[in-house]
């Protein structure tokens, strides 16, 4: 195992020329970053762990039953044990031969088998009270870590002049406050490596575990080479806008949707901003330019160059997804009803509004074909339910 870790560490990769890891050694008048201080992050993330659990059972959820926050979860689907072993078994989504045949085997008419499985799904969607405690976690922690950087930046020179981020380097002393900033955010980008397998599941969950490997990657290594300064600015660039997505989630859950509104399009404005502008003139070009300009180009440097720049490329396809919500609650108003960094993350996942409408017994074939024959198919009873429900689905 030390030859393997002397060989990965390899100063004439990860350190600029003529320079070791002897020379990074922390002494009485300097402290600089040890490889040996990220084994702290492991015990931190499994408290962050433990703080977010207790947070969202005593602290979220009372606020979340004060706001009025729904309780209860989808409307439960009736029993049934053959639609229950073809759902478990087999399929979620049936396609129309098996529905065929499960309707004559019922002697159930489609259109309630139909029903039947998406009431089945939904049982599985969280409730929305459980979403605002998340969410209301998520705000607390980015609104917190994101002032804490800010201060940091405030009294930093080299927020302003990117080039200062690599006088001196790598001899640039770690002060505690970075330390602390470093640790607590690898701990908690740690904490959701393991956590997003409870957590909501999303649509766009192997983007987002994809965006946690890179942070962790980046946070580790940036820690490790003393990349201090710029890591603390692209962090803090990143969690400016966190906590107003959080904010607009839970106004969303309340149902004030006027606040939802206004805090989606300002987050729609700080997103832009801060991920399509300043990273871009920020990190990426003293990253690509400034930093081979002052200390001359190394080979790890490709690795670090090559990992923002994926960065990069998601915030473009987040940034999409961001204009499309927007484009559709200019046309619709419906700002809150879906979210961009998480696709179908509010009412969209649950597929029918099955939640607000009276229970109907399931419709036999015959009584389906009598109501066909008035006329009456697309208006009354299961099938007029059905109808409402296909069309939440679709949008």
């Amino acid at each position: 195992m030390a030859g393997i870790l002397a060989w990965f560490w390899n100063e004439r990769f990860w350190l600029p020329h003529n320079v070791t890891w002897a020379d990074l050694k922390s002494t009485e008048e300097a402290t600089f970053p040890q490889v040996e201080d990220l084994y702290l992050a492991f015990p931190l993330a499994f408290c962050i762990f433990m703080i977010r659990m207790v947070f969202e059972r005593f602290i979220a959820k009372p606020c979340a039953l004060g706001l009025k926050v729904q309780a209860n979860g989808p409307r439960k689907a009736q029993p049934n044990a053959i639609l229950e072993k073809v759902f478990t078994a087999i399929t979620k989504h049936p396609d129309e031969k098996r529905l065929e045949g499960l309707s004559k085997q019922l002697d159930w008419d489609v259109r309630s088998i139909q029903r039947w499985f998406r009431q089945r799904r939904n049982q599985e969607k969280p409730s929305t009270l459980r979403r605002f405690c998340e969410s209301l976690w998520r705000f607390t922690f980015y609104l917190y870590i994101f002032t804490y950087g800010a201060r940091l930046l405030k009294k930093s020179p080299w927020v302003w002049n990117t080039r200062l981020c690599w006088t001196g380097y790598p001899y640039q002393p770690l002060m505690p406050e970075m330390h602390y900033y470093y640790m607590l955010q690898l701990s908690y980008y740690w904490s959701l490596m393991f956590s997003q397998f409870i957590d909501i599941k999303r649509k766009d969950f192997t983007i987002m575990f994809t965006h946690h490997i890179i942070a962790v990657i980046l946070i580790t290594l940036s820690y490790t080479v003393n990349f201090i300064r710029v890591g603390v600015l692209t962090m803090c660039l990143h969690d400016v806008v966190d906590s107003v997505l959080e904010a607009a989630k839970m106004a969303n859950y309340c149902k004030c949707q006027k606040l939802c509104d206004f805090l989606f399009l300002s987050f729609a404005v700080i997103f832009m901003i801060t991920r399509l502008g300043l990273y871009p003139l920020w990190v990426l070009n003293t990253a690509i330019f400034e930093l081979p300009e002052a200390v001359g180009g190394f080979p790890s440097l490709t690795i670090f160059i090559i990992l923002l720049l994926v960065l990069q490329v998601l915030h473009c396809f987040w940034s999409y997804l961001i204009v499309k919500a927007a484009y559709k609650a200019i046309l619709k108003g419906k700002a809150g009803k879906w979210n961009p960094l998480h696709a179908k993350d509010d009412r969209s996942d649950i597929e029918s509004s099955s939640d607000e409408e009276p229970t109907t017994a399931p419709h036999s074939k015959t009584s389906h074909s009598s109501a066909t024959t008035n006329g009456t198919s697309g208006t009354n009873g299961t099938n007029g339910y059905l109808t409402g429900g296909n069309s939440a689905e679709e949008h």
